[in-house]
């Protein structure tokens, strides 16, 4: 194991390569001193850019300031926010190196000063600005919920980013009530499953969405009307529903945009969360950028008021950690956990990954092979890849899009829950 100094924030990208190569390739979970102060196993960013940036290394283990909680991380999240942060593909990316990730489950293992509310040894699954990717988080107490007695590690880190996102946007943005229609992109992800499920509570709610082909058979009990994302789905929901539907979620962007808020009623509500159109390759590409920005619809205000339409869009973690608005976010986890506990809702785990498995973990979210959420197991043993499955870094370009859920992509599942 690497024992020579604890790593700072201005360690060059080259310093943090010469460190990982002294890791072995396949880590244990456990404490390690190094000097005098613990260290631990994390995700490193070393700089912007394709899978070859990420690694698992040791860092400093955190301590609890005032008002934070330590936690001993179970399981993390992995977000397609995550993959445009690994490419810088975001407004004002913080500096690297960087230890990736914003959610995490785990148990309590030290309390800052003045915090009320938790004890050592409580289940709970949290917030974290950044650092997710770690065998030990601090966050800061309001980010921190407790974890239902049946709820288990892997699902808790399934259940901030997902079901938040989808709530606010429900029922705090578009106000949804019985009998609305709501269009979902990418229906079978993390985000478009918990859209699915929240809209279930609400009694005829029609749900249309569009997912990978390979995808539908899995999901299609929890969509009314489900498409495959490269058709014309905008003609599809004409024509079951010839006046288009209330709610428009897009996580897309480019073009979509435009088509989202031509389907929309009179007092309809178009709600952007999302870019993922504009990551096409294994790299950050300026030119689809450009392209994804230019297919992007001109809102006329004139327009929107005469035809009574709404645009919104929505960012949780700006939301949380640049906006205070932490308690607002929980109250709604409270109701969130409510209807956890009224088995009204379930987070869905796609697959578990070891640290050391992040980049095909990550490629499996690049690939949109995922039905459900992504987790980092922490405590997972790396399990040896299928035969053709690889650790490569993808070349992807411009075409990927239009080849998404061929048969290719479902192979990548080799570590299912």
């Amino acid at each position: 194991m690497a024992k020579e100094g604890v790593e700072k924030a201005e360690e060059t990208e080259q310093m943090i390569e010469k460190e990982a190569v002294k890791e072995p390739a396949e880590g244990g979970g456990g404490s390690h001193r190094l000097g005098d102060a613990q260290e631990m196993r994390a995700v490193v960013l070393a700089g912007f850019g394709g899978l070859n940036k990420l690694r698992v290394t040791r860092k400093a283990m955190p301590e609890p300031q005032d008002g934070e909680l330590k936690i001993r991380v179970k399981a993390c999240g992995l977000n397609f926010i995550d993959l445009m942060v690994r490419q810088g593909n975001i407004d004002n990316p913080p500096k690297t190196p960087l230890v990736p990730g914003f959610e995490c489950s785990g148990i309590v293992e030290a309390l800052g000063d003045s915090v009320k509310g938790f004890e050592i040894g409580d289940r709970v699954m949290a917030f974290v600005n950044y650092n997710a990717w770690a065998e030990v988080v601090c966050t800061p107490v309001e980010f921190v919920y407790k974890v239902p007695d049946d709820m288990s590690f892997s699902e808790a880190a399934a259940f901030p980013v997902n079901f938040v996102t989808a709530y606010m946007m429900l029922f705090e943005v578009a106000n949804l009530r019985e009998g609305m229609s709501v269009l979902v992109h990418s229906a079978g992800g993390g985000v478009g499953q918990a859209v699915a499920q929240l809209c279930s509570t609400v009694p005829n709610v029609t749900v249309f969405g569009t997912a990978s082909t390979f995808k539908h058979e899995a999901i299609k009990d929890s969509v009314t009307h489900l498409f495959d994302r490269n058709a014309d789905y905008v003609q599809e929901v004409k024509r079951i529903s010839a006046e288009g539907v209330d709610i428009v979620l897009d996580c897309l962007c480019g073009d979509n945009t435009g088509k989202g808020l031509g389907l929309l009623k009179p007092l309809g509500t178009y709600i952007l969360y999302g870019s993922s159109n504009m990551v096409t390759g294994e790299t950050k590409s300026f030119f689809s950028f450009a392209k994804s920005w230019w297919q992007v619809e001109k809102v006329n205000p004139i327009k929107l008021y005469e035809e009574n339409k709404v645009i919104a869009g929505f960012s949780l973690l700006n939301l949380l950690f640049k906006q205070g608005r932490a308690g607002l976010i929980r109250g709604v986890v409270d109701k969130l956990i409510g209807l956890y506990n009224q088995k009204k809702v379930k987070p869905v785990v796609d697959s578990l990954w070891a640290l050391e498995e992040v980049k095909e973990a990550m490629q499996r979210i690049h690939d949109r092979g995922n039905i459900g959420k992504l987790i980092l197991d922490v405590e997972k043993t790396p399990t040896p890849l299928m035969a053709n499955d690889s650790t490569e870094t993808s070349e992807a370009g411009e075409e990927e899009e239009d080849h998404e859920g061929d048969g290719e992509n479902k192979e990548r599942m080799p570590f299912i829950q």
